[in-house]
């Protein structure tokens, strides 16, 4: 406002003299009047000039004032240059996007805002237009602030008025979103005037208008996620380029900023339309009025844009990433996050060390690597193939044989109080490559809702006997210590320097003498602690090596670990990741999800290296891996053989916790490795039988649907035609089966030698020693040390164990051959004497049941007494009553002897351990053909034959010489020496007596 001072006095002198020059003044006032108005118009005008005097201080005065304070609210506020705002206004805070293996986009990870960068020149004119008219009516003639429209919002502020019409400016809004906060104070307001003024000196209108489009809220698209700038909104809640959108769309998004949750049509419950959409129509109306007043747009093109059915054109409701693939996308934004915080941690000076020592210091780094990992527009390449993901999503879903639903008990964490939860079985599921360590896929559990738990990468849980190739058998061969041809001994063991613990088999049984290979196809528990107890402080670094990162100050010194008794256990990553050390010739290759991770400008900021660790020699990871074909060819694996479709070269293990709580099956081929878990998530016993299945067998039934459903999307990726190699270095040899050393002549005649591969390195140079020939009476399958009154005549002679052998293996207490040895067909040349002597029963035998003749054969029933060692058959020729022994038959053969057709009469006797024989008169008589006799037939006892001396005691080593003789009288004589290391043992010959 201009204000003159010239022409103001002139306007009040003019006014002053026609009062004066009035003749009704005159008349009435006279000289005496004109004199008085003379007065009292010098001091009116004294007064008005003091007023207008006063009033310019107080202008001037208020104006320094606000000046002054104006100036206090800023002067905290930095001079911001062209840089830093820049920096600052084209910060958008862009989504992360995910994408699977080979490019396939996945979706962006979960953030505040979603939100996708757009160039003004691809936005719709139409939206443009609709943002000026409803905004910023103005926003090409300001210089950043609208005086009179900040002034009216003031007053309305100050005045509480209902209506508020606003007073920013589209330049305010973007300082107010991008720069400052949306805190409503008049100290934020007049930076934010200050900012604005200088932005509109740096940049052009277009930049600005740019900048503002990228940033503004826009509720929540059709995911019923939190939205921000206008690609993302014409995307979200209309499908379509910013640049695509039609009039009556334009309108739509451009009313939501006033008021974007109230005007956007998605609600936050997955993305569902709102029932009300009137506050958002209405807004759309109030839109398109605003651009036919400010002469944007045609009535007529005001008419269709209201006439469009704006309802029929959103977006339906669809899945975000975060709900289509929960436990990837959770899983992506952890290992995304964990690789950007060692990034920035070693820009500033540290190493992955000092992050692991210092728990502050490493959350520090997470956190600022989430929110750039939220914010920064990254592109995430992960290994995951989608079709195999799918897939095996798929598969576990449908699957018919998961055990029952069990109850647990749960603390309510509000309440405190318990509740009933219902936990289905869970599984998890990892599929690995071998050569690179690419994941592939996963399975997370069965339901994301019910149990957000990553059963595969998140959560441990013992092993079982999938352990025993991991630190058992593998880490033991590389020592030298076992070969798997090594005969270990399957008996019952205590140890006292683990508190006298006693392992035992799952079926608390067990199985004698088996080789190292045996031993892990069958799964036998004693064996693999054995092999480990003995060296494991030397084995367990090779499990570290593996990558294992769960072990604990317990595991270290207890043996149970071996048979995967572990304190927290291991997931299912790390468990398959460590079979993949056998299939890559023994490196370890940590397994890894994150390919590349590159900025929006397309910098590559981490792109992952394969560091392979040596674990095992390639000849110790092969025997490994020919171990454990066995488990699957014939093992307790080899059910996949009846499920899976299609063929390769597997190797595996089966394992299963304590209690029955954890079920295992891992197996490898030459190109990846797969393993699967079931289990409840609090842990319980899973059901023994289920669907008519075990346990063991519904595991293995999933793992082999799954790797079914992966061949028919991926043949090549789960069936290379290549088996796995076998290395130089490996030689097959032969072994004794008694104790694995190299065969001597009694094991070759024992039918003891077995083949197996060795590493040409630890190949046995021993001759076995173990074996003596001796001899042996036997009842009832067993074998009994022969005492000084047994007839010669039953003793038997066979290849014996030394004593020394068996109580180095723990088996003097071995009851039963059949029980030491683990296949007694194999075995049967074999013998082993009972620890104790057969006691007489003190009387002599009763009459031999059964006896028969049928078919040229005489035969006869087991005699009932428990003592008795053989039988004795007597004949009498036709026309006589001379009975004579014809044969002796041990206990242990078959109870038959061949007659033939011959005329006889036959009767047979059971001799008991003290030489006490059925006596003549209680003996059943059996006639062969028309036998007839002189006279009746007398069974007073016929004259024996005197026996052979008796062998003196037996001793290990020396040559048993026995000699006897006799006559028809009956009498005769024997003696007998046998030589042995303490010198010589004599026996005295039992002599018959005839009558």
């Amino acid at each position: 406002m201009n204000f003159n001072k010239s022409k103001f006095f002139e306007n009040i002198r003019t006014i002053w003299s026609s009062v004066t020059k009035n003749k009704a003044v005159k008349a009435i006032s006279g000289r005496k009047a004109v004199k008085g108005a003379r007065i009292t118009y010098g001091v009116v005008w004294n007064l008005i000039l003091l007023f207008f005097i006063i009033s310019l201080l107080g202008i001037g005065f208020a104006g320094g004032v606000g000046a002054g304070y104006f100036a206090s609210l800023v002067k905290d506020e930095p001079i911001r240059s062209y840089e830093s705002m820049k920096k600052d206004i084209y910060n958008y805070e862009e989504n992360t996007e995910v994408y699977f293996a080979n490019n396939v986009y996945l979706g962006q990870l979960r953030s505040d805002l979603q939100r996708e960068e757009v160039q003004l020149k691809d936005v719709s004119k139409y939206l443009i237009d609709a943002v000026i008219a409803t905004e910023d009516q103005y926003f090409y003639e300001h210089d950043g602030v609208v005086p009179k429209s900040l002034l009216r919002a003031i007053v309305q502020d100050v005045t509480n008025s209902p209506v508020q019409t606003g007073g920013s400016t589209l330049t305010q809004q973007l300082i107010k979103n991008q720069i400052l906060t949306s805190e409503v104070s008049f100290d934020r307001k007049a930076k934010e005037i200050l900012i604005a003024l200088r932005l509109e000196r740096f940049f052009n209108k277009d930049e600005i208008l740019e900048a503002y489009l990228n940033v503004i809220p826009y509720g929540r698209n059709s995911s019923g996620r939190n939205i921000a700038g206008v690609q993302t909104a014409a995307q979200g809640i209309f499908g379509v380029d910013a640049k695509d959108l039609n009039l009556a769309q334009a309108a739509y998004i451009a009313g939501i900023p006033q008021n974007p949750y109230t005007y956007t049509p998605f609600s936050n419950k997955g993305g569902k339309l709102k029932e009300n959409l009137e506050p958002g129509l209405t807004r759309m109306k109030t839109v398109l009025s605003r651009m036919l007043s400010g002469g944007f747009i045609t009535q007529k093109q005001h008419d269709e844009a209201l006439a469009y059915d704006i309802k029929a054109n959103f977006v339906p409701a669809k899945e975000s990433p975060m709900e289509s693939y929960p436990w990837l996308t959770a899983e992506v934004e952890k290992r995304a996050a964990i690789i950007l915080a060692g990034i920035l941690a070693e820009k500033d000076g540290y190493e992955e060390k000092d992050l692991e020592a210092d728990t502050e210091l490493n959350d520090y780094y997470l956190a600022v690597a989430d929110k750039n990992l939220r914010q920064n527009g990254y592109k995430v390449y992960t290994t995951i193939d989608k079709d195999v993901y799918d897939k095996m999503q798929e598969v576990v879903k449908n699957f018919k044989y998961y055990g029952p639903d069990l109850t647990e008990k749960k603390k309510d964490l509000e309440t405190g109080e318990y509740v009933k939860v219902i936990e289905p079985e869970e599984t998890a599921s990892f599929l690995l490559e071998n050569k690179t360590g690419r994941i592939i896929s996963f399975v997370g559990g069965r339901d994301f809702e019910r149990e957000q738990t990553n059963h595969a990468l998140g959560s441990t849980r013992p092993n079982g006997s999938t352990m025993k190739p991991l630190l058992a058998y593998a880490p033991a061969m590389e020592l030298g210590k076992v070969q798997p041809g090594s005969v270990i001994a399957d008996v019952p063991v205590k140890y006292p320097q683990f508190g006298g613990w006693a392992p035992n088999n799952v079926d608390n049984d067990f199985d004698g003498l088996m080789s190292a290979r045996h031993a892990l196809k069958m799964s036998r528990n004693i064996p693999a602690i054995k092999t480990y107890i003995n060296n494991m402080d030397q084995q367990i670094p090779y499990l570290e090596k593996m990558g294992f990162t769960s072990l604990v100050k317990e595991d270290y010194g207890a043996p149970a670990l071996a048979i995967g008794g572990m304190t927290k256990g291991v997931s299912v990553e790390e468990n398959v990741n460590a079979y993949a050390t056998f299939a890559n010739e023994g490196k370890f290759i940590d397994a890894y999800m994150i390919e590349k991770i590159v900025t929006k400008d397309g910098e590559v900021v981490f792109e992952h290296e394969v560091q392979p660790v040596d674990v095992f020699s390639p000849q110790t990871a092969f025997l490994t891996i020919d171990m454990m074909r066995d488990v699957i060819s014939g093992g307790t694996g080899a059910a996949v053989n009846n499920y899976l479709k299609f063929n390769a070269d597997w190797a595996g293990k089966t394992g299963t916790s304590q209690k029955y709580e954890d079920i295992w099956f891992v197996a490898t081929n030459p190109n990846v490795t797969f393993g699967t878990w079931l289990g409840y998530d609090t842990p319980k016993s899973v059901a023994k039988n289920a669907h008519g299945l075990n346990y063991s067998r519904r595991n293995i039934m999933l793992w082999a649907e799954q790797m079914n459903g992966v061949y028919e999307v991926k043949p090549e990726l789960v069936a290379p035609s290549e088996r796995f190699k076998m290395p130089g270095g490996i030689v097959k040899r032969s072994y004794c089966g008694l104790s694995g050393l190299v065969p001597s002549a009694l094991c070759s005649e024992a039918g003891l030698v077995e083949s197996d591969y060795f590493n040409a390195n630890y190949v046995p140079t021993k001759v076995d020693d173990n074996l003596v020939k001796g001899k042996y009476i036997a009842v009832d399958g067993k074998a009994y040390r022969v005492p000084d009154s047994a007839p010669k005549e039953f003793v038997q002679e066979g290849i014996m164990i030394k004593k020394e052998f068996l109580e180095a293996n723990d088996l003097k207490d071995t009851n039963a051959i059949e029980k030491l040895l683990p296949d007694s067909s194999r075995w049967k040349n074999l013998v082993v004497t009972e620890t104790e002597d057969l006691k007489d029963n003190g009387s002599s035998p009763s009459q031999v049941a059964g006896v028969k003749i049928s078919s040229g054969n005489l035969t006869w029933t087991k005699h009932a007494h428990n003592d008795v060692i053989g039988y004795r058959i007597y004949t009498a020729a036709n026309h006589t009553t001379d009975f004579r022994k014809i044969a002796s038959v041990p206990s242990t053969k078959d109870l038959r002897y061949q007659i033939g057709n011959s005329v006889a009469a036959y009767y047979v006797t059971a001799v008991d351990v003290a030489g006490n024989e059925t006596p003549m008169s209680q003996s059943l008589i059996v006639k062969n053909g028309d036998y007839q006799s002189e006279k009746p037939v007398d069974v007073t006892p016929p004259p024996i034959d005197g026996d052979d001396g008796d062998d003196g005691d037996d001793s290990d080593g020396g040559d048993d010489n026995d000699n006897g003789n006799g006559n028809d009288n009956g009498s005769g004589n024997g003696n007998g020496n046998n030589n042995n290391e303490n010198g010589i043992s004599n026996g005295r010959g039992k002599n018959g007596k005839g009558i």
